[in-house]
């Protein structure tokens, strides 16, 4: 942050983002977001009711108990129905899709210092606590490889083949598994070894699941660890991620073009983790292959680098604003998610914080 800070000007009254038929951009190269399919009538009505004053949410803890049986199924059809048939009804689901969202216009870098972004300590993460764990664990290979030499009495020729047998060994997790063996080591021993570093992640995927939520996207999904990726989706090359249930994407990628809706709320979520990082810790350490994502996305539908900046200052602004308004569902849900809680579970966690809000 500058040395001086100058006071916040009130943004214009947000309103709802653009019709999804407004603009639409050409895609170059195919792109895909986490699972997605159409809503459709679902058999079963769920009944919600307002009691002596009060609303009943028993109708919505169950529906989202069927919620996450449908998710574990796959059936995101189902999953996707029983959300909208919950939407707005009396305690159903207030916050889903219904978030009051800044003007899309331009906005300039002192716009956002006057609403208290610095993009420097946002837009350019640098994960130190992993990579503090990677140079340990290097340090402490060479001092372990001096020891073992020393011990064992082994010849040059010796230790170099151990040496060779190493280096062959992550050149094949590189190659095969994208250096995923690499990660779950060093992930699983900086989750063991720093709680500021578990804290930071779950922030992070938490701002990713609200703002989606918020936004009208169903996460379906999510992990806080390469150990969880692995257990959950048999997959070495992940260390945390929130997947979502969003069929208006594949299929407007699969027409080659994109709404200007849809990039909305993909940037929005895309920029979420970084976000929620900045606001809670000052600096943003993860997330740079959101950002990198993004970026190139922009790209691929021909964005010039202005018109880009552009897209990017607003979703930035959007995404820290909302974050900043519903601050407490944030901190909430994180706690929800640490203790690995279900995608139902942590909806219905959003959704009590909501309840008495005045604005979404």
């Amino acid at each position: 942050m500058s040395g001086q800070q100058a006071m916040a000007k009130p943004i214009p009254r947000p309103h709802r983002l653009l019709s999804s038929n407004s603009n639409r951009y050409p895609l170059s190269k195919p792109w895909c977001l986490h699972a997605c399919t159409p809503p459709h009538q679902c058999s079963r009505i769920i009944v919600l009711c307002v009691l002596n004053g009060g609303v009943d949410t028993s109708g919505r803890k169950e529906a989202l108990r069927k919620l996450d049986l449908e998710l574990e199924r796959g059936n995101e059809r189902e999953a996707f129905s029983i959300i909208t048939s919950l939407q707005g009804k009396p305690g159903g689901l207030r916050g889903f899709g219904a978030a009051r969202q800044v003007p899309q216009k331009i906005y300039s870098l002192e716009d956002l210092r006057l609403n208290k972004i610095d993009t420097t300590c946002l837009l350019s993460p640098v994960d130190t606590t992993l990579g503090g764990v990677r140079r340990n664990l290097q340090i402490a290979a060479v001092v372990g490889g001096v020891a073992t030499w020393n011990t064992l009495g082994l010849n040059q020729s010796e230790l170099l083949a151990i040496l060779l047998a190493f280096l062959t060994l992550g050149t094949l997790d590189q190659v095969v598994n994208g250096g995923g063996v690499e990660a779950l080591i060093v992930d699983t021993i900086g989750r063991f070894l720093s709680k500021k570093y578990r804290d930071r992640v779950a922030q992070h995927e938490a701002g990713h699941f609200l703002i989606a939520y918020l936004l009208g996207i169903l996460p379906k999904g999510y992990t806080l660890s390469s150990l969880d990726a692995l257990k959950k989706e048999r997959t070495l090359n992940v260390q945390a991620g929130t997947a979502f249930v969003d069929f208006q994407f594949l299929e407007e990628v699969k027409s080659g073009k994109l709404s200007s809706g849809t990039l909305s709320n993909y940037s929005c979520i895309a920029l979420a983790g970084v976000a929620a990082e900045y606001l809670l810790f000052g600096l943003a350490e993860g997330g740079l292959a959101d950002i990198q994502q993004l970026d190139n996305l922009l790209k691929s539908l021909g964005f010039t680098q202005k018109k880009a900046d552009s897209q990017i200052r607003w979703a930035v602004l959007n995404t820290i604003t909302l974050l900043r308004r519903h601050e407490q569902a944030r901190s909430k849900l994180a706690e929800a998610m640490d203790f690995s809680k279900s995608v139902g579970d942590c909806i219905d966690t959003i959704e009590n914080e909501l309840m008495n809000a005045m604005d979404i």
